[in-house]
């Protein structure tokens, strides 16, 4: 088990190569460079790294589950997304302040409310669809940035009118920018002037804190304040044990996380799953038949195979407070322990024929919180996870209702690196034809909160 200790350190092995070629291997490809060195180093090893420097890299689910469930005196958050997001995020706490903070959020994204945020999804999904064109290919990528990110300003923000065609405009860009900057060295992330990359996310975040403040104004003087269900007003009212509120510096830090974690991630896996689905022609009509009939178990596990053959987010990092021990490793302070997402989904261990993208695995077995870990795990696990999921299960459902999918046998497409989310190279392309009768709609709100508790 493992913990504090005082033995010698033992670090698992490392690459000879050299740091620098390390670095821009890693950049270019992260999935591709920890695969050919899992290759031949095994499920731990040690590399040299941008930004984290020396780096223990896991992916075997016990080692996992040991460092998502050791305790918080031990380990601490490590990358560079608090830095980006902010001082307020819960990117940037650690210890009682995380653990509080989440205290406060978790409520917003119980399962009850699922309920009140499913219609805001089906209708964004509909407003989307409407001009989707039938018979030839296009990017489905667009527009399932579009759905997500209208859905979670409306959902989130609690944003309408000016505001909402604001924060529509400003922040796609800014995410963007601040994700490529956010795997860059230090130096990238400093404001050389208006011109310098860093100089035009900052003044991006400026408009940005300006129409929250708005918004947060906005909503005290509404009338129905307290009758409101989206997650800004939650959050204004929420009050820590003390009786204190969350400061409104912090609210948009952790307004900007939200979106941040969950609407470049969201749609992303959402074009990868139109992707996999053309390329199975029996998976996308035993699909559209359970859509047909009001199921939506194979849905369920078709979204879970995606998620672990295609993973968005390549890793979640910790880091150490004092020498601890993981397994057969010690591990010296302050040293960054990088769980690898691609590698956990990809073992043999965990998912025979991992290669395989074979939907099946999962229904009547969900996935091993250890093995399986798209969100993260523990005390930093994604907060979202079940509005994501619920997220993907309407808007995968609303499409197999109103389109037939041309498939296809070509080749998948590539994984393309956006910064921090990897996305499909081509745009997860797809061609539609609209069905004559769409079948009724049912709620997927339980079933997606069950999925991701």
């Amino acid at each position: 088990m493992g913990g504090a200790t005082t033995d010698p350190v033992r670090l698992p092995p490392s690459t000879r190569i050299p740091k620098l070629v390390q670095g821009i291997a890693f950049l270019a490809n992260r999935d591709k460079a920890v695969a050919a060195v899992a290759r031949r180093y095994g499920s731990e090893f040690t590399l040299n790294l941008p930004i984290f420097g020396p780096t223990v890299v896991i992916s075997d689910p016990a080692l996992v589950k040991e460092l998502f469930t050791m305790n918080s005196d031990l380990i601490a958050r490590a990358g560079t997304l608090g830095e980006v997001l902010g001082p307020g995020s819960t990117f940037s706490l650690d210890g009682t302040a995380h653990r509080q903070r989440r205290k406060l959020l978790v409520p917003a994204f119980h399962g009850k409310r699922m309920h009140g945020y499913e219609h805001i999804i089906s209708e964004e999904v509909q407003r989307e669809i409407a001009s989707w064109p039938e018979g030839q290919e296009f990017e489905t990528l667009p527009s399932m940035m579009r759905i997500t990110l209208n859905a979670i300003l409306r959902a989130v923000f609690g944003a309408d009118g000016a505001a909402l065609e604001e924060l529509r405009d400003l922040l796609p860009t800014m995410v963007l920018k601040a994700s490529r900057l956010a795997v860059m060295p230090p130096a990238f992330r400093r404001d050389h002037g208006p011109l310098s990359p860093w100089g035009r996310v900052e003044k991006l975040r400026r408009r940005y804190d300006a129409i929250v403040a708005t918004l947060i104004a906005d909503a005290r003087r509404d009338p129905s304040f307290e009758e409101r269900g989206d997650v800004l007003a939650l959050m204004l009212q929420a009050r820590y044990e003390d009786g204190s509120p969350i400061t409104d510096d912090h609210v948009a830090d952790e307004l900007l996380t939200l979106l941040a974690a969950g609407h470049e991630t969201t749609a992303t896996t959402l074009a990868w799953a139109v992707e996999r689905i053309r390329r199975h022609p029996r998976l996308c009509n035993r699909l559209a038949d359970e859509v047909d009939a009001g199921g939506s178990d194979l849905l369920q596990a078709t979204i879970f195979e995606v998620q672990r053959t295609r993973p968005v987010i390549n890793g979640t990092a910790r880091m150490s407070k004092q020498r601890i021990r993981l397994g057969e490793w010690v591990i010296p302070e302050r040293h960054v322990m990088l769980v690898s997402i691609s590698l956990a989904h990809a073992g043999e261990r965990s998912f025979a024929d991992a290669e395989t993208f074979n939907p099946d695995r999962f229904i009547g077995n969900p996935p091993d919180t250890h093995a399986w870990i798209p969100y993260g795990g523990g005390i930093r696990r994604c907060i979202g996870a079940a509005f994501a999921n619920m997220e993907m299960l309407v808007t995968l459902r609303t499409l197999l209702q109103e389109f037939e999918f041309g498939t296809t046998y070509a080749a998948g497409e590539p994984p393309h690196s956006r910064g921090v989310a990897t996305a499909p190279g081509h745009g997860g392309r797809a061609v539609v034809y609209r069905r004559a009768v769409s079948p009724p709609v049912a709620s997927v709100a339980a079933a997606a909160g069950r999925a991701t508790a």
